[in-house]
């Protein structure tokens, strides 16, 4: 996973409320074996219509979703934010989330930005001709205007996205003290392992 500090530039205005991940992604693009691709599924509903925000050239390539109340709603399918992470969304604003999917969008560095209706309205209005700011550091959400919306995130997701880990980076991060507990593990019990007959001159400690 790539670190995210800083995510800025132009965002798509949606502000729809109550977008489960059916919406975000179909069902039937589950099938697929790789994540790549899946953002061509990504809002496919809402590309079916005429002059949809997702497919307005003045939107594209946005790294950041403005979205209404309860976002990432119904099920808990990954593969929503597998989508939006294929289609180059790499942070959400909204009033709230889907408390899974706000857990799977950290887990695949796409940062959940909580903000309160007010300031969620604001954003959709700047966003229309103007770029948006969402700073990690300072934790704050910025425009050209010098609006400056903070944010609250929990210390430890903040932390993972900043440097770039995910579940399996948590792990390497932690390769020396885990093999230091494997090597005292196999010294003090070598039946684990098999590499001593069960005897009775090999007694095993708990």
């Amino acid at each position: 996973m790539n670190p995210v500090t800083t995510v800025s530039g132009t965002a798509y205005p949606w502000g729809a409320k109550n977008i489960d991940t059916d919406v975000i992604i179909p069902a039937h693009w589950l099938k697929t074996i790789t994540r790549a691709g899946l953002g061509r599924g990504a809002f496919e509903t809402v590309r079916a219509q005429p002059g949809n925000i997702f497919d307005d050239p003045a939107y594209a390539g946005a790294p950041i979703l403005i979205a209404g109340d309860n976002f990432g709603c119904g099920s808990s399918r990954e593969h929503a934010a597998w989508a939006l992470a294929d289609m180059g969304i790499k942070a959400v604003i909204a009033p709230s989330f889907s408390d899974i999917f706000s857990g799977n969008a950290f887990k695949n560095g796409i940062v959940p930005v909580v903000l309160p209706q007010d300031a969620v309205d604001r954003l959709l209005d700047v966003a229309k001709d103007q770029p948006i700011t969402v700073d990690l550091e300072t934790m704050t959400v910025t425009t050209p205007y010098q609006d400056r919306f903070t944010f609250a995130l929990d210390p430890f997701r903040r932390e993972c996205l900043m440097n770039g880990l995910d579940e399996v980076g948590l792990t390497l991060a932690r390769d020396a003290a885990i093999g230091a507990f494997e090597h005292a593990m196999t010294a003090g019990r070598p039946w684990v392992e098999g590499r001593a007959r069960l005897t009775a001159d090999v007694v095993p400690t708990i």
